[in-house]
């Protein structure tokens, strides 16, 4: 039997990152106050608690980095500038930079609110038989003229790749990247064994432990592995992954946005968490985000999905339907909290990955009851939730995202 041809090679993936997204948007949005500092934290409150969301590239120069607790940032560099992040404007700056990609082509997938992965396979005649990197250098010239911001964009046969390439397009001191750095088809290997096995996306700090034990650092290291050797050494699936990564496979399709049938929230963990009072601290927040998400849309959701990723990749995940629709903090979280507590019962192993889910959206006004059953107390929502929430919203708009949030609750990162 012939092995199944390998397509990838007629692929054209672009991924389009925005340079220091929230720094950028921060600036623009607080042009004397912000815009005018160059030692700039974005994250935490002006009362520098919290942590640090993102930094200006001269903030970092002091050891500044995303994640960071902000009182240490603020040791670090005693004269920067401390501003929360303003999550109203970066909102609307994310779909301005999704509008102008989707004049390029409809397979447009936001990955987050400063990365969208466009798919150009099959646009070649559109496009005049131009090469990908003219087509790049296009879009980000049209994203920066309309946005008003920086946006850097790598390119290649794969997500993998095009995410690796637009780290390395970025502008930054003393480099000469120009914002576009695009991998030609068959060059990907090469490109690969420039990089630590640290920078490939989902190697994270457990995993690299693993593959340290067996002097894997590099990718140069671990190419020269047979396939057989590195599923001996990690079994069937984590050796087969890292066997195709390292050599730039990666055949995950780019899912245009459709209309919004889910909001979810999930946070990728630098540090494997398997305590539970972390990671119920991380579902509080996430929770909180994912309901204020569904509020400021003017909906109710009906379906809270929890989604685990374990230290070994597995991914599980346990949903609940509710009786009547809901959209209040408390209700989401107590749901979400039982979900958590159900996967963690069913397998108790470190978490790489926690993401809470918001489906079965319904315009707020008219929501209906799914069932007659009478719901547990606890997930019955009431004016009282209702109120507390619109409070609670009320306050961030006016005062920043991170203004006010629940006892123990984590800052998002």
């Amino acid at each position: 039997m012939s092995a199944r041809p390998d397509r990838s090679a007629k692929r054209r993936i672009l991924l389009a990152d925005a340079d220091a997204f929230y720094v950028a948007v921060a600036r623009l949005a607080d042009p004397a106050g912000a815009g005018q500092a160059r030692l700039l934290i974005v994250g935490g409150s002006p009362e520098r608690r919290g942590v640090v969301t993102s930094a200006s590239y001269e903030a970092r120069a002091y050891g500044v980095h995303s994640a960071m607790p902000m009182a240490r940032a603020v040791r670090l560099c005693p004269g920067a500038t401390v501003v929360p992040v303003p999550w109203d404007a970066c909102a609307a700056k994310s779909r301005e930079i999704g509008a102008v990609l989707r004049r390029f082509t409809p397979a447009v997938e936001q990955a987050s609110s400063d990365e969208f992965y466009l798919d150009l396979s099959g646009t070649e005649a559109l496009y005049g038989d131009e090469a990908l990197a003219a087509t790049a250098h296009r879009i980000r010239q049209a994203l920066t003229t309309e946005t008003a911001l920086s946006v850097s964009i790598g390119g290649g046969t794969s997500r993998l790749i095009a995410k690796l390439a637009a780290s390395l397009a970025k502008p930054r001191p003393g480099s000469d990247a120009d914002g576009v750095r695009v991998v030609e088809p068959g060059a990907e290997g090469a490109f690969m064994l420039q990089f630590a096995l640290a920078d490939i996306p989902f190697i994270g700090p457990k995993f690299q432990e693993r593959l340290a034990r067996f002097g894997l650092q590099t990718v140069s290291d671990a190419v020269r592995q047979e396939r057989e050797t590195l599923v001996r050494w990690l079994g069937e699936r984590e050796g087969t992954w890292l066997y195709e990564r390292i050599r730039g496979i990666d055949r995950a399709p780019v899912e245009p946005d459709r209309d919004v049938k889910s909001v979810s929230r999930d946070e990728t963990f630098a540090t494997d968490l398997d305590d539970d009072d972390a990671l119920a601290a991380r579902l509080l927040a996430l929770a909180d985000r994912a309901s204020a998400d569904v509020r400021a849309g003017g909906l109710v959701a009906r379906t809270v999905t929890v989604k685990v990723r374990d230290a070994d990749f597995t991914t599980r995940q346990a949903s609940r339907t509710l009786a009547a629709a809901v959209r209040s903090d408390r209700v989401v979280y107590a749901v979400a909290r039982e979900l958590l507590a159900r996967l963690r019962a069913a397998r108790r192993v470190p978490a790489r990955l926690l993401g809470v889910a918001l489906s079965h959206l319904a315009v707020a006004d008219s929501e209906a009851q799914l069932s007659l059953l009478e719901p547990p107390a606890e997930h019955i929502e009431s004016e009282r939730d209702r109120a507390i929430s619109r409070a609670i919203d009320e306050v961030r708009e006016r005062f920043g995202r991170d203004a006010l949030g629940r006892g123990g609750q984590a800052r998002p990162t």
